[in-house]
């Protein structure tokens, strides 16, 4: 009742409507709430509103051993799993000086660009469902990418037993090895997925639908995006080239050739354009890690059921960062020395990409405000941890 009577005054004395889009709206890509300020159909102001889908992972961690958080971590951002329980695994090595076979490092790099194109699959494949399936084809699009999205999900499942949360990253490793036709099956989805990012570029660049409610909205400068933190996509698609996996490099990614796609405007259309051009990068850094692909063990410490309980020393604190689909996901970690950790923080890029909002939505039309959201492509779990 009070908000109803708050919007009924907004409305009366400023001619403003307020209007709440979420939490529950399949626009915000999750549990979201934002309450839009309208006159007529221009933003107006922006209030938002996140916490609904709060795990307490953060404080779970300082309860479990460390060997048991990897899994935990796999749920966060729950559209790219690996990147989550690498980071916190780097975090740890560093934290407790555990050397990493080089053999492990390269299945972690093939096993998380494998899972950074699926992310940037759903990313594009449900903006076109934000654009509207009238969009010129925006229910083909999401199909199509869903479609695409599964034959990754198969080669998951071939690898590691599971499509999704694979619990592929250990503390001084990795659980699984390729087995003889991974190679094989990898390049036959790198030739078919090629084409049809082709074929995607072609369906949306050449349609005026798609390029009137995409090019020139929810600009984001160069000076916006480093004030606010922002990674990954939505911070290249301004043109500054920044990306962990070149500027710090981690794992074995010093060791590979690719691009770093950047944009010019920041807009919604160079946000897509970025992830696309990503995907096929993506594919390049894969091929490349399984044709030098070195011999030797996948991990440098004993079994986990005969393994003595790890307990870096007290005092100890590390970071250690990823280039996740979203951004920089960090983890900082301090020990006491017990097998738990004293305290854990989660640099989530979600979070830091959706400060944004507040900036850029004011001015847009509602309708814009939907593609915008979708351009950031936050993830919730990514977003309150």
């Amino acid at each position: 009742m009070e908000g109803n009577v708050e919007e009924r005054i907004i409305e009366r004395e400023f001619g403003e409507l307020a209007l709440n889009m979420g939490p529950q709206h399949p626009a915000t890509h999750g549990v979201f709430r934002l309450k839009l300020h309208l006159r007529g159909e221009t933003v107006l102001n922006v209030v938002p509103d996140i916490g609904y889908l709060h795990r307490g992972v953060e404080k779970l961690s300082e309860t479990l051993d460390y060997d048991m958080l990897p899994p935990i971590y796999e749920r966060d951002d729950y559209l790219c799993p690996t990147a989550n329980s690498l980071a916190f695994v780097l975090a740890v090595e560093k934290l407790a000086t555990v050397v990493v076979p080089r053999r492990a490092s390269y299945l972690r790099v093939i096993t998380a660009e494998l899972q950074r194109i699926a992310s940037h699959l759903v990313a594009i494949g449900t903006f076109g469902l934000d654009l509207g399936g009238s969009m010129g084809g925006g229910t083909t699009l999401f199909l199509y990418c869903f479609r695409d999205r599964e034959k990754v999900l198969d080669l998951m499942e071939s690898l590691t037993g599971t499509r999704f949360h694979t619990n592929m990253n250990q503390i001084g490793g990795v659980r699984y090895d390729v087995y003889p036709d991974f190679a094989k099956e990898v390049m036959g989805l790198k030739q078919y997925l090629e084409k049809l990012v082709d074929d995607y570029r072609s369906m949306l660049e050449t349609n005026p639908i798609f390029l009137e409610r995409t090019r020139g909205i929810g600009i984001v400068t160069q000076e916006l995006a480093k004030e606010v933190g922002a990674s990954g996509p939505v911070i290249r698609a301004t043109g500054i080239p920044y990306d962990i996996r070149r500027n710090k490099p981690y794992s074995a990614y010093d060791e590979f050739e690719f691009n770093i796609p950047v944009g010019t405007m920041g807009d919604v259309f160079d946000r897509y354009l970025v992830r696309i051009l990503e995907i096929s990068e993506s594919l390049s850094i894969v091929s490349q890690a399984l044709e030098g692909l070195p011999e030797g063990p996948i991990n440098s410490r004993k079994p986990l059921k005969s393994a003595l309980l790890l307990k870096p020393p007290k005092g100890a604190e590390a970071y250690a960062a990823v280039e996740s689909p979203r951004g920089e996901l960090g983890v900082f970690v301090v020990s006491d020395g017990t097998s738990k950790p004293y305290r854990l923080k989660l640099r989530s890029p979600s979070f830091s990409n959706l400060a944004l909002i507040s900036e850029i939505l004011p001015g847009n039309l509602v309708a814009d405000a939907v593609a915008i959201l979708g351009s950031l492509d936050p993830v919730f779990g990514d977003v309150d941890r």
